[in-house]
């Protein structure tokens, strides 16, 4: 009993204390905790001025519709805001027109409830709806019990143009809310990303260099290092939502109009960026199935491995700036990345040199060696554009 009260005592302090991290990040930096407290707001502030209104000030059968609204249109980008509360609408109009017209054409009996439903879901399907595809059934099904409970011709068109009003009013005051009230735009997340892929490029060169260095490589960890290279979709899919999340926020953002916002770098640099540390990914899983074969070969030709090493290592480098990209040192950023592509470049012609040494050819499709100076003069390219694209957005923030 001790030991089991003892470990439910050090797991409540474990889950306190990660509790009063999040909200010191929260309240010491601006991230995803400090966005977290800011949607929950506005959606509090929003639902409240809309129930309000529906409540007090229409006097609404159905209050609830409309901060229900306000809350679910309340997104991460104003654009989103607004690409939704358009999409909601739609299937909540498509809804209750449907359930209006089989009403007053065939009563409010089962068999229309059936129609109904049919009709709803099939049009629920619509691509252009998206993710609001289903709130047509559920708008005809909340419309369908308001024009049962409801008696007369007119009343029934008065409920139901009531349910697309405060769905009207919700949209509005989300929308409105999201606009007005620290409308969110993030520049940032596109950086994020990046520094992300980086970061992943810079671990996996940082094991692996030091140990070509050291000779051959064993087949576990050649084999680790095919099995890391090849897990990287799931960081570059990360990375493109997050820029496409900064490109959506500009979007109907007025603080883009601010003079802090209009220096920002730009989209473009980063899209080219984000391209090129892709490639040099998928262009390390290829270089690591090279190093898995090289492990089959003459032992005595370490002193490639070891040349291969110390580029490895200089392009570590370049990762490694590259994991703390910043658009307020963008400029400086970009030179050291030229200087440093400079040193792998030439950390590349002494790879080549070496295989002229050692008399291995580079053709040989049965060989490894071909294939890892391939991919190391692929890397320099990717790296050597990827200085030149962020100068150039550089100059262009000046």
């Amino acid at each position: 009993m001790t030991l089991g009260t003892s470990t439910t005592s050090r797991a409540d302090s474990g889950k306190l204390a990660e509790l009063s991290q999040w909200w010191r990040r929260a309240v010491a930096y601006s991230g995803d905790e400090r966005d977290t407290l800011l949607v929950i707001g506005k959606s509090a502030l929003a639902a409240t001025l809309a129930w309000v209104i529906a409540y007090n000030g229409l006097n609404a059968r159905s209050p609830a519709f409309a901060p229900f609204s306000a809350v679910l249109i309340m997104q991460v980008t104003v654009y989103r805001s607004v690409l939704q509360s358009l999409r909601y609408v739609g299937a909540v109009v498509a809804g209750v027109l449907v359930q209006a017209a089989l009403g007053f054409l065939a009563g409010p009996d089962l068999l229309t409830f059936v129609l109904v439903a049919l009709i709803a879901l099939t049009i629920g399907r619509w691509h252009v709806l998206g993710v609001q595809g289903p709130q047509v059934a559920t708008a005809a099904f909340f419309a369908f019990s308001t024009y049962t409970s409801s008696s007369g011709d007119a009343q029934r068109l008065h409920r139901l143009g009531e349910i697309v009003v405060l769905v009207l009013i919700g949209c509005a005051i989300g929308t409105a809310v999201n606009v007005l009230v620290a409308p969110p735009l993030r520049y940032r997340s596109a950086e994020y990303g990046i520094r992300n892929l980086a970061h992943t490029l810079h671990d996996l060169l940082a094991d692996m260099y030091p140990v070509l260095a050291e000779g051959v490589p064993d087949p576990d960890t050649t084999g680790g290092w095919r099995t890391r290279a090849g897990r990287t979709e799931e960081v570059i899919g990360q990375a493109r939502s997050r820029l496409q999340t900064a490109k959506e926020s500009a979007l109907f953002n007025p603080r883009r109009l601010l003079r802090a916002y209009r220096e920002h770098p730009g989209f473009q640099g980063y899209e080219a960026v984000l391209g090129a540390l892709e490639r040099t990914l998928y262009q390390m899983s290829s270089l690591t199935r090279g190093l898995d074969r090289s492990r089959e070969e003459d032992e005595a030709r370490q002193s490639f491995l070891q040349r291969y090493a110390a580029f490895l290592k200089s392009v570590s480098a370049i990762a490694e700036v590259l994991t703390t990209l910043d658009e307020t040192t963008l400029a400086p950023q970009a030179k050291r990345l030229q200087r440093l592509a400079d040193e792998a470049e030439a950390r590349r012609d002494e790879v080549v040199e070496e295989t002229h040494r050692l008399s291995v050819s580079l053709t040989d499709p049965s060989a490894s060696y071909g294939i890892l100076v391939v991919e190391a003069t692929r890397l320099m390219e990717e790296f050597r554009y990827t200085s030149e694209v962020l100068l150039e957005a550089a100059k262009d923030a000046d």
